[in-house]
Parts: C-alpha cells; sequence; structure tokens
C-alpha cells in the first residue's frame, strides 16, 4: 500500500498505561506506530529515510496524559503528504514529518491491538493493547465492522470479543472538604492498607490513623507532588517515622 493520503479513526478505553494501538512497516523502512506509553498516546511515523543518512524520516509526536482511566477516548490521524493532524479527544495536533518524502509504503497489512513479531528489537519489547476499541476506521474501511463479519482476508485474530467488559471497581470522588471513615480493627498487630489514586492537586491526605492506646498514628499524604508515609509511635525513643516517595 502506497498513499499519499491516510484518515484512521478509532476509540478506545483502558486501564493500561502501555501497548501498541496499531502498527504498520514496509520493506524500505517506511512505518507508522501509534501506542500507549506512560498513559500517554504516541505516534511514531517514518516516511523514509536514506541509506546514506542524510535524509532522517523518524518523527514521534506525544499528546495526551492519563489515558488509563477506562474512559473513552476518540483518536483521529489525518495525513496528507507530509503534513499531519493528529486529534486526541477533539484537541488537534498539526506537525510535519522530518525527511523529504511524501508517501507511506506499508506491506499488505496493518495489524490492531499489537504489532507482529518481526524479529526487530522494537517489536518484543512492545506490549500489546489490552482493553477495548470500537469505531475503527482504516481509510474508509469499517475495520470493526469487517472483523464482526470475519470479511477481513487473510487476517490473523487472536483472543478477540466482541464485547467489551467493565471493570468491577468502584472509584469514589473526594471533594476538598469530604471524607471517608471506615471502623478501626481493634486489637490487631498488623495495619495493612491499599488503594489507587489519582489526583490533580500537588498536596493533600490521603490517609490518616490513630493506634489504640494513645500509641500514636499513621498519616499518608501528597506534599508537593510526593508521596510521604509518617508513622508516630509516642513509647519509643525514636518516635517517628518518615518515608517519602
Amino acid at each position: 500500500m502506497k498513499t499519499l493520503k491516510d484518515v484512521i479513526s478509532l476509540k478506545f478505553k483502558t486501564s493500561e498505561s502501555e501497548g501498541v494501538i496499531f502498527h504498520g512497516e514496509g520493506q524500505q523502512g517506511d512505518y507508522i506506530t501509534l501506542e500507549l506509553k506512560k498513559a500517554k498516546l504516541v505516534l511514531n511515523l517514518n516516511l523514509g529515510s536514506n541509506q546514506l543518512g542524510s535524509i532522517f524520516g523518524h518523527t514521534s509526536v506525544t499528546t495526551g496524559s492519563l489515558l488509563d482511566d477506562h474512559h473513552w477516548h476518540s483518536i483521529i490521524i489525518e495525513r496528507h503528504g507530509r503534513n499531519i493532524n493528529l486529534t486526541l479527544d477533539r484537541n488537534m495536533q498539526h506537525f510535519r514529518t522530518n525527511g523529504e518524502f511524501d508517501y507511506l509504503d506499508l506491506d499488505y497489512e496493518i495489524t490492531f491491538g499489537g504489532m507482529p513479531f518481526s524479529g526487530k528489537p522494537s517489536s518484543n519489547s512492545r506490549k500489546n493493547f489490552k482493553g477495548c476499541m470500537e469505531s475503527i476506521n482504516y481509510n474508509g474501511n469499517n475495520i470493526t465492522d469487517l472483523a464482526k463479519r470475519k470479511k477481513l482476508e487473510p487476517s490473523s485474530v487472536g483472543n478477540l470479543s466482541f464485547s467489551c467488559v467493565e471493570p468491577h471497581t468502584v472509584p469514589v470522588f473526594f471533594n476538598a472538604t469530604s471524607y471517608l471513615e471506615v471502623p478501626g480493627r481493634p486489637s490487631q498487630d498488623l495495619f495493612s492498607v491499599s488503594f489507587l489514586f489519582r489526583t490533580w492537586n500537588p498536596s493533600g491526605l490521603l490517609l490518616f490513623s490513630s493506634f489504640a492506646d494513645n500509641l500514636g498514628n499513621v498519616e499518608v499524604d501528597i506534599n508537593e507532588g510526593k508521596v510521604s508515609v509518617h508513622i508516630n509511635v509516642t513509647q519509643v525513643k525514636k518516635n517517628r517515622i518518615d518515608i517519602s516517595s
């Protein structure tokens, strides 16, 4: 496939921060890869480089953040030669690719949700996408519909289901004045707690608990973007432990 124009669009949601959304490569060194890295969207594109090294076509653009929130996100990639519009959730970014070539020269297949093992170092270090996609459209072809009707030939389909399983976790939203108080566990030697959190605020109290019999307390907070744990014990000489990460 040698194209001057491309339009690729899809929607996805995932709770994973890494994963290849789609990939295509050609014999001439051209490639296009859209993937999640550290919960950001990264588009890698190369319309061609020469062996002398004077034309270097690799272009990488990063957009978005916190995309592993299990909410639907929409992507549109519009390419006309070296001019690219990358739209994520209605926020458009325009850029021009490096190099001097206008055509994207790919092999006969592109892959969604991962990339085939090509023997190249880049192919085995990347994770496959884990999550849900819908409305996949590649240059006018409704890929989702064709895959469901088994009209993509030849195609290699892994463990794919045409439904989207919702996670069983129940999130809790806290505003600046709200808190959640739960009963303590008296006469227990072990104090154990785990949770996931997400916030835009650089500081705030995450957890506080007093020990029984006035033996002290434990506090977990965010201070200037770092998580700190403070353990106060009243009956020993070194009565305060501070751990920051």
